[in-house]
């Protein structure tokens, strides 16, 4: 096995009471006409609906609430597709906008603690479920650095229908909250919020512009039955064209390493048997979301959706839980040096 180096040795598989109600006068004989006493009662009683009337108490009875959730490092982010939580930066819906309000405090966190504190990392799930209806958009050519590309493809499937598109954003969100508890600032690419693309050229532009300490695309493989296994594909160093990776091809190449051997070793899954002769890792200079990129970035192939076996554990909830998993640890590693 040829992995070797960073991470090669183990793996670390009020009370409810409510609000006082106004005192009520007996109406017992005093030397105060009641003509005096009625408007000032009625003053008392609009001071103290002002001050503390129903309704106060009513928010702090929810704040231990979400304090526990907070200091219990609960991660409440929703696995289904979210406008407001993907990260997108000009996403065109309002949703999109970061919110000048105070965030709840399970959004907060990945902001306020964790070892990625101050790091960003961004994800790109491979492909999008709407490309199969917008054939014309993603055939048009880009510019990949070194020549022209189509926009993007519809990916691959399995053979029963569990499309790459799914798997990929499946799980980004996953990888994005267990990177988000270590602390990360975490942007997606795409989070199925869009009815097609980005374009591989944008994808690109997405990590460039966010800073990004380092960007992962996932995907699955569509190879012939029996080819199995995993492989991380590295950026070529190359200066072409609008396509300079002569900076990031080396620290692209220890995120990749280290991505591959957690991977490895959180899922079980040998690297692949037909690319990377048996190491797991790939190079490639044809790839315009590599060729683009100005920070370190890596492309990962899960496993082929065209072989029975490797399909099984794509289409695991489980599995795909320790995917990220090892994608995370991997990342963690490179961020922590």
């Amino acid at each position: 096995m040829s992995y070797v180096g960073p991470d090669s040795d183990g793996f670390f598989d009020g009370d409810g009471d409510g609000p006082r109600r106004p005192r009520r006068f007996s109406g017992s004989p005093l030397t105060v006409t009641l003509a005096a006493l009625v408007p000032t009662a009625l003053a008392g009683w609009l001071i103290w609906q002002v001050a503390g009337g129903p309704g106060e108490n009513e928010p702090a009875k929810t704040l231990p609430t979400a304090s526990r959730s907070s200091s219990a490092g609960t991660d409440t982010t929703s696995p289904s597709p979210s406008k407001s939580d993907d990260g997108k930066k000009g996403g065109g819906s309002p949703s999109a906008t970061p919110s000048k309000s105070k965030p709840p405090a399970s959004s907060a966190k990945p902001a306020g603690s964790g070892p990625l504190k101050g790091k960003v990392v961004v994800i790109d799930p491979g492909h999008n479920p709407g490309n199969f209806q917008h054939a014309a958009e993603i055939n048009r050519l880009v510019d990949i650095g070194t020549n022209r590309k189509e926009c993007d493809t519809t990916g691959t499937s399995t053979n029963a229908g569990y499309t790459e598109a799914q798997f990929t954003l499946d799980v980004s969100r996953r990888l994005r909250t267990l990177l988000q508890q270590q602390g990360a600032t975490v942007e997606l690419t795409q989070n199925g919020d869009r009815s097609w693309g980005p374009c591989v050229d944008e994808r690109a532009r997405i990590g460039n512009k966010a800073h990004a300490d380092a960007v992962i695309s996932v995907h699955a493989d569509g190879s012939a039955a029996g080819n199995r296994g995993f492989h991380v594909i590295l950026p070529a160093s190359l200066n072409s064209g609008s396509a300079d990776t002569t900076a990031i091809a080396g620290p692209s190449r220890d995120l990749g390493e280290r991505v591959a051997g957690n991977f490895l070793r959180a899922t079980g899954s040998a690297p692949s048997n037909y690319i990377g002769d048996g190491t797991g890792l790939d190079v490639r200079k044809d790839l315009g979301g590599l060729n683009l990129s100005t920070v370190p970035k890596v492309f990962i192939e899960c496993g082929n959706m065209r072989d029975a076996k490797d399909a099984a554990l794509l289409t695991s909830g489980a599995w795909r839980q320790k995917a990220a998993q090892g994608m995370s640890d991997g990342i963690v590693s490179f961020l922590r040096g």
